[in-house]
């Protein structure tokens, strides 16, 4: 089985999608991690902020911090091999890697998929929170 490791940049949620603007391309690259995972391609993700120990220990990913810094992040590795580094590749890209068949996407006339940051996530108040917590997330403040 194919297994893909992600190594993101410091963001305060595990997937960088949350607050109140979201990244397109975090949010495409999620969703391109999700249709994997439905392939059957194991999937795993690290954010440097949460989780800096897989950072450390992984001797590749140390070696391209060390010599490209900050923007050697995300990394992605196929099976131990880094096949990127400073950018997030596309669909056909992972898919390739992971040699899973692409089916083309079904065209519907259905109404436009819309991307919101869940209720109560990480970046978002919840509604029975404190207003002074409500108020700091409101902000801009993260986490």
């Amino acid at each position: 089985m194919t297994a893909i490791r992600v190594f993101d940049p410091a963001m305060c949620c595990s997937t960088g999608v949350c607050g109140p603007s979201v990244d397109p391309q975090l949010a495409r690259f999620s969703a391109d991690l999700d249709w994997l995972k439905a392939q059957g391609v194991s999937v795993e993700r690290f954010n440097l902020a949460q989780q800096p120990a897989a950072f450390a220990q992984d001797p590749g990913v140390r070696a391209v911090l060390e010599a490209k810094a900050d923007a050697a992040l995300p990394v992605v590795k196929v099976n131990d091999d880094i096949k990127s580094s400073g950018v997030y590749p596309s669909r056909e890209e992972l898919a390739a890697w992971a040699g899973v068949a692409q089916r083309p996407p079904r065209l519907s006339h259905s109404a436009p998929i819309i991307l919101k940051a869940p209720s109560g996530g990480c970046c978002t108040p919840a509604a029975n929170e404190p207003p002074d917590k409500q108020a700091a997330t409101k902000s801009g403040r993260c986490c």
